[in-house]
């Protein structure tokens, strides 16, 4: 396994790949790994010839008041557990690779990427503006650098992912986008960087938002599929200290509103526990 830093040196070694007509897979990360990602490069590893494994902590698409600062980076560990999947690039930039030296990293200094307003406009967009501007273009850069077949997505970040699959197909790209289920712990939580940040009354606390979207599904299984009861019912399941930030059910297809629940409905949730964001979701 090879740990490269520079871009010129990913491409080099692409170059060898694409001579030896090796299909490529690639799992873009900000580290922290866990179970979840292990599964993505798993799945790059059943798919691809090669897997490559982008950790970069994507500064644009941290606000002003996130946790860019102090978001987990371990890449002593996560890259022991590379090695073990059997990787062959870790590919982990400084900003300064991505980006340049001395660009202001804003649309005055540096192209972007700005994905549909229709999709970017809601959910996670609504509280956190720019962030998915930021991910498509962090994302659209590594597909171009590592000229990968293949990139594999967690089903946590749903929003992201279809965002990710529109700009692929509104722009063309030669690039497969696959999805990969929800990993969760034993006791139901969603396998996230960001756990760590929970206290255990916290943690405890979250359990329950993963609870709500369980029961969610049960109900539609019975026949309900009123959004309304749903919603309330969501609502009596979730502990008091969590501080929802929405619920919401999407046509997985269109990613427009739906009163009625039916196959292929994305029931989506962001929540606090603690200072903690979380997000979660389950698609019928």
């Amino acid at each position: 396994m090879l740990l490269l830093n520079k871009i010129d040196d990913v491409r080099k070694n692409i170059k060898d790949w694409k001579e030896e007509k090796y299909t490529i897979g690639l799992v873009p990360t900000m580290g922290a790994l866990h179970k979840g990602h292990a599964s993505l490069i798993k799945k790059a590893k059943e798919t691809c010839d090669k897997v490559i494994v982008s950790i970069f902590v994507n500064p644009i698409q941290f606000g002003p008041n996130e946790d860019y600062d102090k978001y987990p980076r371990t890449i002593e560990k996560d890259s022991e557990l590379c090695r073990e999947l059997g990787v062959d690039i870790i590919f982990a930039p400084a900003p300064e690779e991505m980006y340049g030296e001395n660009k202001k990293l804003s649309n005055n200094e540096f192209t972007f990427i700005y994905p549909a307003y229709n999709y970017v406009d809601c959910m996670c967009g609504k509280s956190r503006p720019g962030h998915f501007d930021g991910v498509a273009t962090v994302v659209m850069k590594l597909f171009n650098i590592t000229k990968a077949d293949y990139a594999f997505f967690g089903q946590k970040d749903a929003q992201q992912l279809f965002i990710l699959k529109q700009v692929v197909k509104d722009l063309n790209l030669d690039i497969n986008i696959i999805s990969c289920p929800i990993v969760r712990e034993t006791d139901g939580l969603a396998l996230s960087s960001r756990n760590t940040y929970l206290s255990e009354t916290e943690r405890k606390n979250a359990i329950t938002i993963s609870k709500a979207l369980f029961k969610i599904k049960e109900l539609y299984e019975t026949g309900i599929k009123d959004t309304n009861i749903m919603f309330d019912t969501a609502i009596s399941i979730l502990n008091k200290d969590i501080d929802l930030e929405y619920l919401e059910f999407r046509n997985f297809e269109t990613f427009e509103k739906v009163n009625e629940l039916k196959k292929n409905t994305l029931i989506a949730i962001a929540a606090k526990s603690g200072k903690t964001r979380l997000i979660d979701n389950i698609i019928l």
